[in-house]
Protein backbone atom coordinates (compact mmCIF):
# COMPACT_ATOMS: atom_id res chain seq x y z
CA UNK A 1 0.00 0.00 0.00
CA UNK A 2 1.15 3.46 -0.60
CA UNK A 3 1.20 5.53 2.44
CA UNK A 4 1.87 9.64 2.50
CA UNK A 5 3.10 10.91 5.59
CA UNK A 6 0.56 14.40 7.52
CA UNK A 7 3.08 16.49 9.70
CA UNK A 8 2.60 19.21 12.48
CA UNK A 9 4.63 20.92 14.19
CA UNK A 10 4.60 22.75 17.36
CA UNK A 11 7.83 25.35 18.01
CA UNK A 12 8.02 26.98 21.53
CA UNK A 13 9.91 30.25 21.38
CA UNK A 14 11.52 32.04 24.20
CA UNK A 15 10.63 35.59 24.31
CA UNK A 16 13.39 38.25 24.37
CA UNK A 17 11.74 40.21 27.12
CA UNK A 18 14.38 41.09 29.82
CA UNK A 19 12.67 39.43 32.52
CA UNK A 20 9.96 36.69 32.60
CA UNK A 21 7.05 36.20 31.91
CA UNK A 22 5.24 36.51 35.43
CA UNK A 23 8.00 37.78 37.85
CA UNK A 24 10.88 40.78 37.64
CA UNK A 25 13.88 38.11 37.64
CA UNK A 26 16.12 38.38 35.15
CA UNK A 27 16.33 36.31 31.60
CA UNK A 28 19.72 36.51 31.04
CA UNK A 29 21.03 32.87 29.48
CA UNK A 30 23.93 31.29 31.70
CA UNK A 31 23.44 32.44 34.27
CA UNK A 32 24.62 30.52 37.93
CA UNK A 33 21.66 27.76 38.68
CA UNK A 34 19.33 29.57 40.68
CA UNK A 35 20.43 32.72 40.80
CA UNK A 36 17.21 34.20 38.51
CA UNK A 37 14.87 33.37 40.63
CA UNK A 38 11.59 34.39 43.29
CA UNK A 39 9.71 33.38 45.23
CA UNK A 40 6.89 33.06 41.82
CA UNK A 41 9.39 31.33 39.62
CA UNK A 42 9.98 28.68 42.44
CA UNK A 43 6.39 28.73 42.52
CA UNK A 44 6.44 29.25 46.48
CA UNK A 45 2.62 28.91 48.29
CA UNK A 46 1.24 32.65 48.20
CA UNK A 47 3.40 34.28 45.41
CA UNK A 48 1.67 36.11 42.67
CA UNK A 49 1.84 36.21 39.16
CA UNK A 50 1.80 39.38 37.33
CA UNK A 51 2.00 39.45 33.48
CA UNK A 52 4.69 41.11 31.51
CA UNK A 53 3.18 43.18 28.81
CA UNK A 54 5.78 42.93 26.77
CA UNK A 55 5.47 39.50 26.20
CA UNK A 56 2.08 39.99 24.93
CA UNK A 57 3.29 42.54 22.44
CA UNK A 58 5.86 40.49 21.09
CA UNK A 59 3.42 37.34 20.89
CA UNK A 60 0.60 39.95 19.14
CA UNK A 61 3.70 41.04 16.89
CA UNK A 62 4.56 37.34 16.02
CA UNK A 63 0.56 35.88 15.82
CA UNK A 64 -0.07 39.78 13.30
CA UNK A 65 3.28 38.43 11.12
CA UNK A 66 1.91 35.07 11.19
CA UNK A 67 -1.65 36.36 9.66
CA UNK A 68 -3.35 35.38 12.59
CA UNK A 69 -6.95 36.48 14.07
CA UNK A 70 -6.00 38.24 17.90
CA UNK A 71 -8.34 37.67 19.90
CA UNK A 72 -9.95 40.55 21.56
CA UNK A 73 -10.38 38.44 25.01
CA UNK A 74 -8.37 35.56 26.25
CA UNK A 75 -7.34 33.96 29.56
CA UNK A 76 -4.76 31.80 30.94
CA UNK A 77 -5.32 28.34 32.47
CA UNK A 78 -3.94 25.82 34.44
CA UNK A 79 -1.96 22.94 33.02
CA UNK A 80 -1.73 20.68 35.40
CA UNK A 81 0.80 17.77 35.88
CA UNK A 82 3.83 16.44 38.08
CA UNK A 83 7.54 16.53 37.20
CA UNK A 84 10.47 17.76 39.22
CA UNK A 85 11.05 21.04 36.52
CA UNK A 86 7.28 22.22 37.45
CA UNK A 87 7.33 23.64 41.59
CA UNK A 88 3.95 24.26 41.61
CA UNK A 89 2.68 20.89 39.93
CA UNK A 90 0.88 23.03 36.91
CA UNK A 91 1.79 25.49 34.27
CA UNK A 92 0.53 28.54 33.44
CA UNK A 93 -0.56 28.70 29.65
CA UNK A 94 -3.80 29.11 27.50
CA UNK A 95 -6.17 26.29 26.54
CA UNK A 96 -9.39 27.03 24.79
CA UNK A 97 -9.17 30.66 23.99
CA UNK A 98 -5.40 30.96 22.45
CA UNK A 99 -4.13 35.13 22.31
CA UNK A 100 -3.39 34.56 18.61
CA UNK A 101 -5.24 31.98 15.91
CA UNK A 102 -6.25 30.57 12.30
CA UNK A 103 -2.95 32.21 10.46
CA UNK A 104 -0.93 30.83 7.97
CA UNK A 105 3.07 31.55 6.10
CA UNK A 106 4.14 30.66 2.85
CA UNK A 107 7.11 27.96 2.47
CA UNK A 108 9.11 27.03 -0.69
CA UNK A 109 9.99 23.92 -1.50
CA UNK A 110 11.78 23.32 -4.91
CA UNK A 111 10.13 26.28 -6.35
CA UNK A 112 7.04 25.72 -5.36
CA UNK A 113 5.09 28.07 -2.67
CA UNK A 114 2.67 26.05 0.10
CA UNK A 115 0.71 27.55 2.26
CA UNK A 116 1.38 26.04 5.98
CA UNK A 117 -1.95 26.90 8.23
CA UNK A 118 -1.47 28.21 11.85
CA UNK A 119 -3.70 26.66 14.45
CA UNK A 120 -2.50 28.70 16.94
CA UNK A 121 0.45 31.00 18.88
CA UNK A 122 -0.41 31.25 22.50
CA UNK A 123 1.51 32.33 25.51
CA UNK A 124 3.07 30.58 28.50
CA UNK A 125 5.90 30.00 30.62
CA UNK A 126 8.70 27.55 30.18
CA UNK A 127 9.93 25.23 32.82
CA UNK A 128 12.84 24.66 35.30
CA UNK A 129 16.05 22.37 33.88
CA UNK A 130 17.02 19.12 34.66
CA UNK A 131 21.00 19.25 34.95
CA UNK A 132 21.69 15.08 34.47
CA UNK A 133 25.78 15.90 34.60
CA UNK A 134 26.42 16.83 37.97
CA UNK A 135 29.44 14.91 39.44
CA UNK A 136 28.83 11.69 41.65
CA UNK A 137 25.52 10.81 39.69
CA UNK A 138 23.66 13.41 40.97
CA UNK A 139 21.03 15.16 39.19
CA UNK A 140 20.12 18.75 40.06
CA UNK A 141 17.08 21.27 38.96
CA UNK A 142 17.77 24.98 37.38
CA UNK A 143 15.01 27.10 38.10
CA UNK A 144 16.56 29.89 36.09
CA UNK A 145 14.54 29.20 32.88
CA UNK A 146 11.67 28.71 34.71
CA UNK A 147 9.07 31.14 34.30
CA UNK A 148 10.80 32.33 30.85
CA UNK A 149 8.32 33.51 28.65
CA UNK A 150 7.32 31.00 25.33
CA UNK A 151 5.01 31.69 22.23
CA UNK A 152 4.05 28.37 21.50
CA UNK A 153 3.17 28.16 17.71
CA UNK A 154 1.03 25.17 16.86
CA UNK A 155 0.69 24.56 13.04
CA UNK A 156 -2.13 22.48 11.24
CA UNK A 157 -1.20 19.34 9.48
CA UNK A 158 -0.67 20.70 6.21
CA UNK A 159 3.45 19.30 6.01
CA UNK A 160 4.05 16.15 4.24
CA UNK A 161 7.67 15.85 4.07
CA UNK A 162 10.78 16.42 6.06
CA UNK A 163 11.75 18.82 3.25
CA UNK A 164 8.78 20.86 3.86
CA UNK A 165 9.19 20.68 7.57
CA UNK A 166 12.76 21.93 7.05
CA UNK A 167 11.55 24.62 5.10
CA UNK A 168 8.71 25.68 7.51
CA UNK A 169 11.39 26.00 10.63
CA UNK A 170 13.57 28.18 8.30
CA UNK A 171 10.90 30.74 7.44
CA UNK A 172 9.51 30.99 11.10
CA UNK A 173 13.31 31.40 12.74
CA UNK A 174 13.65 33.95 9.87
CA UNK A 175 10.34 35.76 10.62
CA UNK A 176 10.57 35.90 14.64
CA UNK A 177 14.39 37.58 13.80
CA UNK A 178 13.13 40.03 11.68
CA UNK A 179 10.84 40.92 13.96
CA UNK A 180 13.36 40.78 16.64
CA UNK A 181 10.73 39.16 19.42
CA UNK A 182 13.32 35.97 19.49
CA UNK A 183 17.31 35.31 19.16
CA UNK A 184 16.01 31.95 18.00
CA UNK A 185 19.08 30.29 19.53
CA UNK A 186 18.72 26.52 19.75
CA UNK A 187 22.04 25.56 21.97
CA UNK A 188 20.55 28.18 24.01
CA UNK A 189 16.94 26.54 24.13
CA UNK A 190 15.46 29.94 22.64
CA UNK A 191 13.69 27.45 19.91
CA UNK A 192 12.33 24.05 20.71
CA UNK A 193 10.50 21.99 17.66
CA UNK A 194 8.96 19.33 17.94
CA UNK A 195 7.06 17.16 15.08
CA UNK A 196 3.89 15.14 15.14
CA UNK A 197 4.19 12.88 12.32
CA UNK A 198 1.52 10.29 11.11
CA UNK A 199 1.40 8.21 8.04
CA UNK A 200 -1.92 7.19 5.98
CA UNK A 201 -3.30 5.20 3.02
CA UNK A 202 -2.37 7.83 -0.23
CA UNK A 203 -5.66 9.87 -0.59
CA UNK A 204 -7.10 8.58 2.00
CA UNK A 205 -8.94 11.48 4.37
CA UNK A 206 -8.65 10.31 7.64
CA UNK A 207 -5.68 10.76 10.06
CA UNK A 208 -3.50 7.98 11.09
CA UNK A 209 -2.44 7.42 14.52
CA UNK A 210 0.78 9.97 15.60
CA UNK A 211 4.23 10.02 17.46
CA UNK A 212 5.20 13.43 18.81
CA UNK A 213 9.44 13.74 18.66
CA UNK A 214 11.22 15.63 21.07
CA UNK A 215 14.59 16.56 22.24
CA UNK A 216 15.59 17.32 18.26
CA UNK A 217 18.49 19.90 19.25
CA UNK A 218 18.36 21.45 15.15
CA UNK A 219 16.86 21.85 11.96
CA UNK A 220 19.09 19.30 10.60
CA UNK A 221 18.27 17.15 13.37
CA UNK A 222 14.54 17.43 12.52
CA UNK A 223 14.31 16.81 8.96
CA UNK A 224 16.49 13.30 10.03
CA UNK A 225 14.37 12.50 13.10
CA UNK A 226 10.81 12.62 10.62
CA UNK A 227 12.43 10.67 7.46
CA UNK A 228 13.33 7.95 10.23
CA UNK A 229 9.73 8.08 11.80
CA UNK A 230 8.07 7.79 8.28
CA UNK A 231 10.11 5.25 7.37
CA UNK A 232 9.76 3.20 10.68
CA UNK A 233 6.03 3.59 11.14
CA UNK A 234 5.74 2.39 7.17
CA UNK A 235 7.73 -0.47 8.43
CA UNK A 236 5.64 -1.34 11.48
CA UNK A 237 2.08 -0.80 9.06
CA UNK A 238 3.61 -2.65 6.25
CA UNK A 239 4.28 -5.81 8.60
CA UNK A 240 0.70 -5.64 10.06
CA UNK A 241 1.45 -3.94 13.12
CA UNK A 242 -0.52 -0.58 14.39
CA UNK A 243 1.82 2.57 15.38
CA UNK A 244 0.95 3.28 19.16
CA UNK A 245 -0.02 7.11 20.12
CA UNK A 246 3.11 8.04 21.89
CA UNK A 247 5.89 10.88 22.80
CA UNK A 248 9.55 9.30 21.02
CA UNK A 249 13.18 11.01 21.85
CA UNK A 250 15.44 11.57 19.26
CA UNK A 251 18.80 9.57 19.91
CA UNK A 252 20.70 11.80 17.30
CA UNK A 253 24.28 9.15 18.13
CA UNK A 254 22.31 6.65 16.78
CA UNK A 255 20.30 8.45 14.36
CA UNK A 256 16.76 6.51 15.93
CA UNK A 257 13.57 8.17 17.75
CA UNK A 258 12.82 5.88 20.63
CA UNK A 259 10.13 5.69 22.98
CA UNK A 260 9.41 8.13 26.17
CA UNK A 261 5.97 7.95 27.35
CA UNK A 262 2.61 7.57 26.12
CA UNK A 263 1.12 10.38 24.62
CA UNK A 264 -1.27 12.27 26.79
CA UNK A 265 -4.22 14.19 26.06
CA UNK A 266 -6.29 17.68 26.88
CA UNK A 267 -7.97 16.13 29.23
CA UNK A 268 -5.42 14.41 31.32
CA UNK A 269 -3.78 18.05 32.10
CA UNK A 270 -7.51 18.84 33.99
CA UNK A 271 -7.34 22.82 32.26
CA UNK A 272 -8.88 25.45 34.22
CA UNK A 273 -8.68 28.92 34.40
CA UNK A 274 -5.93 30.62 36.12
CA UNK A 275 -7.54 32.34 39.02
CA UNK A 276 -4.40 34.46 39.87
CA UNK A 277 -4.21 36.66 36.94
CA UNK A 278 -6.79 38.72 34.81
CA UNK A 279 -8.16 38.03 31.49
CA UNK A 280 -6.06 39.49 28.52
CA UNK A 281 -8.01 42.29 26.80
CA UNK A 282 -6.38 42.97 22.93
CA UNK A 283 -8.41 45.79 22.17
CA UNK A 284 -8.29 47.58 18.15
CA UNK A 285 -6.07 50.02 19.22
CA UNK A 286 -3.38 47.92 20.94
CA UNK A 287 -3.27 45.48 18.02
CA UNK A 288 -2.83 48.52 15.73
CA UNK A 289 -0.04 49.98 17.51
CA UNK A 290 1.88 46.62 17.34
CA UNK A 291 0.81 46.48 13.49
CA UNK A 292 2.35 50.02 13.02
CA UNK A 293 5.55 48.85 14.76
CA UNK A 294 6.01 46.00 12.42
CA UNK A 295 8.95 45.64 10.03
CA UNK A 296 8.72 44.76 5.97
CA UNK A 297 8.54 40.97 6.99
CA UNK A 298 10.57 39.14 5.02
CA UNK A 299 8.22 37.19 2.42
CA UNK A 300 7.97 41.12 1.27
CA UNK A 301 11.05 41.45 0.98
CA UNK A 302 11.65 38.73 -0.94
CA UNK A 303 9.69 39.81 -3.85
CA UNK A 304 10.59 43.55 -3.63
CA UNK A 305 14.33 43.04 -4.15
CA UNK A 306 13.38 40.98 -7.42
CA UNK A 307 11.18 43.59 -8.43
CA UNK A 308 13.03 46.41 -7.61
CA UNK A 309 16.32 45.39 -8.19
CA UNK A 310 16.33 42.80 -10.49
CA UNK A 311 17.63 39.82 -8.43
CA UNK A 312 17.08 36.21 -9.05
CA UNK A 313 14.95 34.32 -6.72
CA UNK A 314 17.97 32.68 -4.92
CA UNK A 315 19.83 36.26 -4.93
CA UNK A 316 16.71 37.48 -2.84
CA UNK A 317 16.08 34.21 -0.77
CA UNK A 318 20.19 34.83 0.40
CA UNK A 319 20.15 38.34 1.20
CA UNK A 320 16.86 38.53 2.86
CA UNK A 321 18.13 35.28 5.11
CA UNK A 322 18.40 37.76 7.92
CA UNK A 323 17.20 41.32 8.40
CA UNK A 324 20.62 42.46 9.14
CA UNK A 325 21.91 40.67 5.74
CA UNK A 326 19.09 42.77 3.92
CA UNK A 327 19.73 45.74 5.49
CA UNK A 328 23.55 45.72 4.68
CA UNK A 329 22.56 44.91 1.03
CA UNK A 330 19.91 48.19 0.74
CA UNK A 331 22.52 50.74 2.30
CA UNK A 332 25.21 49.49 -0.09
CA UNK A 333 23.25 49.59 -3.19
CA UNK A 334 21.65 53.41 -1.48
CA UNK A 335 25.22 54.15 -1.70
CA UNK A 336 25.69 54.09 -5.09
CA UNK A 337 26.36 50.43 -6.02
CA UNK A 338 24.50 48.34 -8.93
CA UNK A 339 22.46 45.56 -7.28
CA UNK A 340 23.73 42.88 -9.13
CA UNK A 341 27.72 43.65 -8.30
CA UNK A 342 26.46 44.54 -4.71
CA UNK A 343 24.65 41.41 -4.09
CA UNK A 344 27.52 38.81 -5.61
CA UNK A 345 30.50 40.32 -3.33
CA UNK A 346 28.29 40.45 -0.17
CA UNK A 347 27.21 36.69 -1.25
CA UNK A 348 30.64 35.32 -2.28
CA UNK A 349 33.72 36.88 -1.06
CA UNK A 350 32.47 39.28 2.55
CA UNK A 351 30.42 35.90 3.18
CA UNK A 352 33.16 34.17 2.80
CA UNK A 353 35.09 36.27 5.42
CA UNK A 354 32.34 36.54 8.14
CA UNK A 355 32.03 32.78 8.37
CA UNK A 356 35.92 31.97 8.75
CA UNK A 357 36.01 34.68 11.25
CA UNK A 358 32.93 33.46 12.88
CA UNK A 359 31.22 37.15 12.41
CA UNK A 360 27.56 38.25 12.01
CA UNK A 361 27.07 40.94 9.46
CA UNK A 362 26.24 43.24 12.34
CA UNK A 363 30.10 42.94 13.29
CA UNK A 364 31.59 43.56 9.78
CA UNK A 365 34.10 46.18 9.59
CA UNK A 366 33.45 46.83 6.15
CA UNK A 367 30.70 49.98 5.98
CA UNK A 368 28.08 49.52 3.67
CA UNK A 369 29.60 52.86 2.07
CA UNK A 370 32.96 51.33 1.57
CA UNK A 371 32.03 48.42 -0.22
CA UNK A 372 29.91 50.87 -2.60
CA UNK A 373 33.10 52.95 -2.80
CA UNK A 374 35.11 49.79 -3.76
CA UNK A 375 32.72 47.96 -6.07
CA UNK A 376 32.98 51.85 -7.86
CA UNK A 377 36.30 51.93 -8.14
CA UNK A 378 35.99 48.90 -10.18
CA UNK A 379 33.50 49.89 -12.26
CA UNK A 380 35.58 53.15 -13.25
CA UNK A 381 38.33 51.44 -13.81
CA UNK A 382 40.81 52.33 -10.94
CA UNK A 383 41.48 48.48 -9.59
CA UNK A 384 40.62 45.36 -11.35
CA UNK A 385 38.28 42.64 -9.58
CA UNK A 386 41.53 40.70 -8.84
CA UNK A 387 42.81 43.86 -7.03
CA UNK A 388 39.76 44.14 -5.72
CA UNK A 389 39.68 41.05 -3.63
CA UNK A 390 42.83 42.11 -1.86
CA UNK A 391 41.34 45.36 -0.91
CA UNK A 392 38.33 43.54 0.65
CA UNK A 393 40.60 41.38 3.08
CA UNK A 394 42.57 44.75 4.43
CA UNK A 395 38.65 46.19 4.45
CA UNK A 396 37.95 43.53 6.64
CA UNK A 397 40.96 43.63 8.73
CA UNK A 398 40.77 47.42 9.38
CA UNK A 399 37.73 48.78 8.32
CA UNK A 400 39.91 51.51 6.30
CA UNK A 401 38.47 53.61 3.46
CA UNK A 402 39.23 51.10 -0.52
CA UNK A 403 40.57 54.82 -1.65
CA UNK A 404 43.46 55.22 0.56
CA UNK A 405 43.99 51.43 0.55
CA UNK A 406 44.82 51.47 -3.23
CA UNK A 407 46.60 54.61 -2.79
CA UNK A 408 48.80 53.83 -0.03
CA UNK A 409 49.54 50.58 -1.92
CA UNK A 410 49.70 51.72 -4.91
CA UNK A 411 47.41 49.65 -6.22
CA UNK A 412 45.92 51.58 -8.99
CA UNK A 413 44.80 49.76 -12.32
CA UNK A 414 47.38 49.91 -15.26
CA UNK A 415 44.75 51.36 -17.91
CA UNK A 416 47.58 53.49 -20.07
CA UNK A 417 47.11 51.58 -23.70
CA UNK A 418 50.95 51.93 -24.36
CA UNK A 419 52.46 50.12 -21.40
CA UNK A 420 49.99 47.34 -22.11
CA UNK A 421 50.43 47.20 -25.69
CA UNK A 422 54.22 46.64 -24.57
CA UNK A 423 52.60 43.94 -22.30
CA UNK A 424 50.92 42.16 -24.39
CA UNK A 425 53.74 41.62 -27.55
CA UNK A 426 55.67 40.61 -25.06
CA UNK A 427 53.61 37.75 -23.65
CA UNK A 428 52.71 36.91 -27.26
CA UNK A 429 56.45 37.19 -28.21
CA UNK A 430 57.66 34.85 -24.93
CA UNK A 431 54.74 32.44 -25.66
CA UNK A 432 54.98 30.44 -29.46
CA UNK A 433 53.19 27.61 -28.14
CA UNK A 434 50.24 28.77 -26.30
CA UNK A 435 49.91 31.49 -29.28
CA UNK A 436 50.20 28.31 -32.55
CA UNK A 437 47.48 26.35 -30.25
CA UNK A 438 45.50 29.46 -30.32
CA UNK A 439 45.55 29.99 -33.93
CA UNK A 440 44.78 26.08 -34.34
CA UNK A 441 41.06 26.63 -32.26
CA UNK A 442 42.20 25.92 -28.75
CA UNK A 443 40.74 28.74 -27.06
CA UNK A 444 41.51 28.05 -23.67
CA UNK A 445 44.83 29.27 -24.42
CA UNK A 446 43.78 32.34 -24.68
CA UNK A 447 43.44 32.34 -20.70
CA UNK A 448 46.53 31.36 -20.12
CA UNK A 449 47.93 34.05 -22.39
CA UNK A 450 45.53 36.69 -20.18
CA UNK A 451 47.21 35.20 -17.13
CA UNK A 452 50.92 35.46 -18.07
CA UNK A 453 49.54 39.72 -18.81
CA UNK A 454 47.92 39.70 -15.17
CA UNK A 455 50.84 38.25 -13.45
CA UNK A 456 53.62 40.50 -15.34
CA UNK A 457 51.50 43.41 -14.11
CA UNK A 458 51.40 41.89 -10.45
CA UNK A 459 47.24 41.99 -11.06
CA UNK A 460 46.94 45.57 -12.13
CA UNK A 461 46.44 45.80 -15.71
CA UNK A 462 43.00 46.45 -17.22
CA UNK A 463 41.65 42.71 -17.48
CA UNK A 464 39.18 44.30 -20.32
CA UNK A 465 41.97 45.78 -22.04
CA UNK A 466 44.42 42.91 -22.16
CA UNK A 467 41.64 40.66 -23.43
CA UNK A 468 41.02 42.85 -26.49
CA UNK A 469 44.53 43.44 -26.83
CA UNK A 470 45.75 39.97 -26.86
CA UNK A 471 42.85 38.92 -29.48
CA UNK A 472 43.99 41.95 -31.71
CA UNK A 473 47.43 40.75 -31.37
CA UNK A 474 46.71 36.79 -31.85
CA UNK A 475 44.34 37.88 -35.14
CA UNK A 476 47.12 39.90 -36.58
Amino acid sequence: MEYEAVIGMEVHVELSTASKVFCPCSTRFNAPANTNVCPVCLGMPGAMPVMNRKAVDYSVAAGLALNCTVSRWCKMDRKNYFYPDLAKNYQISQHELPLCHHGWIDIRVDGVTKRIGITRAHLEEDTARNVHTLSGGVSGIDFNRSGMPLLEIVTEPDLSSADEAFAYLTALKRLLQYLEVSDCNMEEGSLRAEANVSLRPRGSSSFGTKTEVKNVASFSGVHKAIEYEIARQRQVLESGGTVVQETRGWDADRGVTVPQRTKESAHDYRYFPEPDLMPLAVDEAWEARIRASLPELPQARWHRFQETYGLSAYDADVLTASRSMADYFEATVQSGAEAKPAANWIMGDLQALLLKNGLPIEECKVASGNLAAMIRLIDNGTISGKIAKDVLLEMFDTGENPKRIVEAKGLVQISDEGELERIVADVVASNPGPVDDYRKGKEKALGFLVGQAMKATRGKANPKMINEMLLKALEN
